[in-house]
C-alpha cells in the first residue's frame, strides 16, 4: 500500500513554527495509535460513552486486554471516564483523536477498495486461463 503517495496529494499545513517539540508530540500520538485494538476502540466510541462490557461485544479481544489499552488511552489523556456502581463507562475526551482516526481510516480504506478493485480482474484473467 503506498500510503506515502496519498499523504503528497492531501492538502499541506505548513505551521508558522516547526520544532522537535511539535514531532516530538506527532511521534508520540502516532505511537498511541499504532495499536489496531486502540483504533477499534476510539471507533467504538464516536457512537458515544460505553462501558467495558459493551466494548467487549464490540471488539474480539480480553477483557484484561481491552482493560489494558483502556488504561493506556486514559492515561494519555485521550478517554475520561466515569464509574456508575460497578461499571466503568468510557468516553472520547476530545474529538480530535476521533477526527484524525477517522480521516486516515477512511482514505486507506478507499485505497485498499481501489486496489482491490484494480486487481480483481487480473485475478479473473488468470483463473480462465487457469481454466
Amino acid at each position: 500500500m503506498k500510503l506515502t503517495a496519498s499523504l503528497q496529494m492531501a492538502p499541506t499545513f505548513e505551521p508558522k513554527v516547526v520544532d522537535d517539540a511539535v514531532f516530538d508530540s506527532v511521534a508520540e500520538l502516532f505511537s498511541l495509535l499504532s495499536t489496531p485494538i486502540r483504533l477499534k476502540i476510539i471507533h467504538a466510541l464516536c457512537q458515544g460513552e460505553k462501558n467495558v462490557s459493551q466494548l467487549l461485544a464490540e471488539i474480539e479481544t480480553t477483557q484484561p486486554n481491552m482493560s489494558q489499552h483502556l488504561s493506556t488511552l486514559y492515561r494519555a489523556g485521550v478517554l475520561g471516564k466515569r464509574r456508575d456502581s460497578t461499571q466503568i463507562y468510557y468516553r472520547l475526551q476530545s474529538d480530535r483523536i476521533a477526527t484524525l482516526c477517522r480521516v486516515v481510516c477512511t482514505q486507506v480504506a478507499g485505497e485498499l477498495q481501489t486496489t482491490a478493485a484494480q486487481t480483481e480482474p487480473l485475478q479473473q484473467m488468470q483463473l480462465d486461463k487457469a481454466a
